[in-house]
């Protein structure tokens, strides 16, 4: 699949569109097509350009960038969430880190420790699912949410505020106030993110999206105990959330919870196992 635009992987990895050009141009990449021949990237593709880039700006080669591409490219798992990868650039060799495992991309050798600063994850804030048709709808307020979503990759802003419209118009609409969070999220507007979460959960205190969110917020924040709680509290709701799960092992690593995070990570490879989720 390839559901990320370029104004997702500008958001996401924090590239302008030149780079973005130019990484395509050089071959890392080879994106898919969508509507109006835009470009379509996918999980995989957006770990090769952050990669690449971080290659690049070590001073790596480019013979052996190219070769340390194809590598990794080939044995990026499918099913790995994006929330939960991350890429180093140890000299001039890819070190990818999967939960407590650490692998070299161009020999596929595990690792035993990573003994440089990673470059950081690529976290990403779970979209709402699309919401239920209901008899009760105003037909505005549908059209309204209709046209935030429409305009969420052209002009975001456009998006948040319409968001806002719908939440004031119609406060049940869970998915407006979870779609509001990851744009707010992805905008960098990382304390708005966090009212706007807290505000939803004083009404849907039951919707583990939005607890999973919040930790993801609070994570970023560089706050890890506090989002450690908030994915404790998706996970009481929805044992199987997936992506929560690995992000909570991770975290637990990094807090010195030893037991906790192989328990976190056990599970969620149950899960992988069944396709649960």
């Amino acid at each position: 699949m390839h559901p990320y635009g370029v104004r997702d992987v500008e958001k996401l990895l924090r590239l302008p569109l030149s780079t973005i050009r130019a990484l395509v141009n050089a071959g890392f990449v080879s994106p898919a097509r969508g509507p109006r021949n835009a470009w379509r990237f996918s999980f995989q593709d957006l770990v090769v350009l952050r990669a690449a880039r971080a290659l690049a700006e070590a001073r790596v080669p480019p013979k052996r960038i190219t070769r340390s591409i194809r590598e990794l490219k080939r044995q990026l798992p499918e099913t790995m969430p994006l929330s939960g990868l991350s890429i180093s650039a140890v000299g001039d060799r890819v070190v990818v880190r999967e939960g407590d495992s650490r692998w070299q991309a161009e020999s596929g050798q595990y690792l035993l420790a990573l003994e440089n600063d990673a470059l950081g994850m690529i976290r990403v804030v779970e979209p709402a699912a699309p919401p239920p048709a209901r008899q009760s709808d105003d037909h505005s307020t549908q059209a309204l949410f209709d046209q935030a979503e429409a305009l969420e990759e052209d002009d975001p802003q456009a998006a948040l505020r319409a968001y806002s419209a719908v939440i004031v118009a119609d406060p049940a609409r869970v998915e407006a106030r979870v779609n509001l969070v990851r744009l707010l999220h992805e905008a960098g507007q990382l304390r708005d993110a966090e009212r706007a979460c807290r505000d939803a959960l004083a009404a849907f205190a039951d919707e583990p999206l939005l607890h999973y969110n919040l930790g993801v917020v609070l994570e970023d924040m560089g706050r890890a105990s506090d989002a450690a709680v908030a994915y404790e509290a998706a996970l009481r709701i929805d044992p199987e959330l997936r992506d929560c799960l690995y992000n909570l092992a991770l975290l637990d690593e990094r807090l010195g919870r030893p037991r906790e995070a192989i328990r976190h990570m056990a599970h969620y490879r149950r899960l992988v196992g069944r396709g649960v989720g």
